[in-house]
């Protein structure tokens, strides 16, 4: 498979939580959906890329699944933490999510409770 991000390959993580494929360049992830929740606990392991590096490549939308041919991802907002951002495939369910995403989505703190709080508060 390719990134949907900057096409290059992915490399397949196989942990006792579920496989999840990285790509060798930008370093996001693709996560099945089913598996997301298993993953997060050992999401420090899997999400090794630059946090920078993953800001400049969240600004790509309108990217394909790299699993359903001629599928564009859908981008999506995580309701309890709306700072993060990711793509979500229509028919697969499967996500993107850039480098240092998922280390994000897997620690809710306080902070992101409040963000939550203030994000309503701009609406």
């Amino acid at each position: 498979m390719k990134c949907p991000k900057c096409k290059s390959d992915f490399e397949q993580l196989h942990t006792p939580l579920g496989d999840v494929e990285r790509c060798t360049h930008c370093k996001g992830l693709w996560v099945d959906i089913y598996e997301l929740e298993d993953v997060k606990p050992i999401a420090e392991s899997l999400d090794t890329g630059d946090v920078e590096v993953g800001k400049e490549f969240n600004k790509i939308g309108h990217i394909d699944c790299p699993v359903c041919p001629n599928n564009q991802l859908l981008r999506m907002v995580d309701p309890k933490q709306p700072h993060i951002w990711f793509e979500s495939c229509p028919t697969c369910y499967g996500r993107f999510y850039d480098a240092g995403e998922l280390i994000d989505l897997s620690e809710y703190t306080i902070s992101d409770f409040l963000k939550k709080f203030s994000v309503k508060e701009r609406h």
